[in-house]
């Protein structure tokens, strides 16, 4: 699948910022979301996982972009539950 409205390419950082290496914002971010879960039971980190989801759709907002997203996620899910 190739969306038309969603961009899949890196796009983490903060507008402005220049970052010695392109990977360093997505690792600030990854890092921050472990620390999240940190502590959390599965039950809790579950729930942390669909606030999360449910904001970061409201802020993006085009459904168009949301379910290019979903069977995205959908897709890759399924592909790796098919792998041994």
């Amino acid at each position: 699948m190739t969306p038309k409205h969603l961009n899949v390419q890196p796009n983490f950082g903060i507008p402005g910022e220049r970052y010695r290496h392109p990977y360093m914002p997505g690792d600030a971010f990854y890092e921050r979301l472990v620390d999240a879960h940190r502590d959390l039971d599965d039950a809790a980190s579950e729930r942390l996982n669909a606030r999360l989801v449910l904001l970061l759709a409201n802020h993006i907002g085009d459904l168009r972009v949301l379910a290019e997203a979903i069977d995205l996620a959908r897709a890759g899910v399924a592909a790796e539950g098919d792998a041994p």
